[in-house]
């Protein structure tokens, strides 16, 4: 087998080269990223953001009230207070602000894109969601990126963002108590467990249709989230049984007779391990960080994933030791992935261009996906002229906010070393001033492709 490219194992498996990665990954390229699935990386200190469940909840219910506090000032003709209480744009930004951050310090930046790859895989997004999602990623998905694939399903599935993102929140069995009681007032909706089906396991391909499509949702009533104040029990998120439909459930010709929430641990348990999921969930993670077109590297997941019952841990090693996965570049990263190389490159980024305006600028809003799909997987969406050009207008705003004198030489030797192409030396050798050469240094092939 040739001699694999120490850039492969910063920008493919990582987050970009920072000070000094270069020379520890060009020993042995494929070790130092095997390295980093050998033990767990450290917590990520979350503070000024809610870190858990019960904190964004919090801010949800808290603001709220004081919107109703707001409304009665209104109704009785008296001034507003003006009350501060925070956004949800207010809590995406200071986890923006962590993330990148954490590009900068993180030893173990595979761990960091697992977690990019496993939250856009569990995609939650958009308004009050952003109160919780970041409990999402520290609840749901971090934990369990290394282990079985069934505890994340089952944690990302019964997750309050995404019990509130796919209104699950709102369905109730026709035949529960509640559905009974109110009068076809209440009824099924279908969106969670569509998109377990569809999105997070079989995948559209998958063998399921509509019916199956229905019993999941049922079977997921009663999975719910509590937002009156005061509530109505201590725990605001758990299950409900007088939300649940009653009663044997078939999903893809199994029945489950089982009582209560032990129906829908399950039902996930067998969609984790069903042979379409295991092929479905292999190629998402092999497009994410290789790319399309590898129907031999996808096969070669997918066995992994099901002889080890799901284990991501397996799965994720059996990539990094493929020699397929380690050919030349086929993916242009998408934003998010471009602030970060950047972030880690220089040390962190300067307050402007606002990194939450440039991503939406880019097209990639923070944690804003469009769908419940998540962001594209191809290059197309990324690589339009229109989006380049925006990139353009971003790398030099960016080079024109860094300090006068930062060496544009010696970052493309951090970056690159002897792997940057001679075109690229050139190009930057070439460039007006430093600030020019930095610009062209973020929008050089080797920093866009990985």
């Amino acid at each position: 087998m040739p001699d694999l490219n120490p850039l492969s194992a910063v920008n493919r498996f990582g987050l970009g080269a920072g000070p000094g990665e270069l020379a520890r990954a060009r020993p042995d390229p494929r070790g130092y990223v095997a390295a980093q699935l050998a033990s767990p990386a450290p917590p990520v200190v979350t503070e000024n953001v809610p870190a858990d469940t019960a904190a964004g909840l919090f801010l949800l219910t808290e603001r709220r009230r004081i919107l109703n506090e707001r409304n009665e000032f209104v109704k009785r003709g008296e001034a507003d207070p003006g009350t501060p209480f925070v956004r949800p744009g207010d809590v995406m930004a200071r986890e923006l602000a962590l993330l990148l951050s954490t590009a900068v310090d993180t030893r173990a930046p595979l761990i960091e894109r697992l977690a990019l790859h496993w939250s856009d895989h569990f995609t939650t997004a958009g308004g009050f969601v952003g109160f919780m999602t970041g409990s999402m990623e520290r609840e749901a998905i971090r934990p369990h990126m290394l282990g079985r694939f069934r505890d994340m399903l089952v944690a990302a599935t019964l997750h309050p963002a995404m019990l509130f993102y796919l209104d699950n929140r709102n369905s109730v069995g026709p035949d529960s108590r509640l559905g009974r009681s109110s009068r076809g007032r209440r009824g099924l909706n279908e969106n969670l467990g569509r998109e377990v089906l569809e999105l997070h396991t079989l995948g559209v391909d998958g063998g399921y249709t509509q019916d199956d499509v229905l019993a999941l949702a049922k079977i997921l009533t009663g999975w719910s989230i509590d937002l009156d104040e005061p509530p109505k029990r201590p725990e605001r998120v758990g299950f409900f049984p007088e939300r649940h439909e009653p009663g044997p459930k078939t999903l893809l010709g199994k029945t489950y007779a089982q009582e209560g929430p032990d129906q829908a641990i399950a039902a996930l348990t067998d969609l984790a391990r069903h042979p379409s999921t295991a092929r479905h969930v292999t190629r998402r993670l092999v497009r994410h960080f290789v790319g399309e077109g590898l129907p031999g590297l996808e096969a070669r997941m997918a066995e992994v994933f099901r002889r080890t019952d799901g284990d991501l841990g397996a799965v994720t090693r059996a990539l990094v030791s493929d020699g397929e996965a380690w050919g030349p570049p086929r993916k242009v990263r998408p934003p998010i992935e471009l602030l970060l190389a950047s972030s880690r490159l220089l040390g962190g980024l300067p307050r402007q261009p606002d990194p939450g305006r440039a991503l939406k600028a880019m097209g990639q809003p923070f944690w804003e996906a469009p769908a419940p799909k998540g962001w594209p997987a191809g290059n197309e969406a990324w690589a339009a002229p229109d989006a380049i050009k925006t990139r353009l207008d971003w790398a030099s705003e960016l080079a024109s906010r860094l300090p006068p004198g930062t060496d544009a030489r010696g970052l493309l030797d951090t970056a690159f070393g002897p792997y940057a192409s001679a075109e690229t030396r050139r190009t930057i050798e070439r460039a007006a001033d430093g600030r020019q050469a930095i610009a062209l240094l973020l929008l050089s092939p080797e920093f866009q492709r990985r």
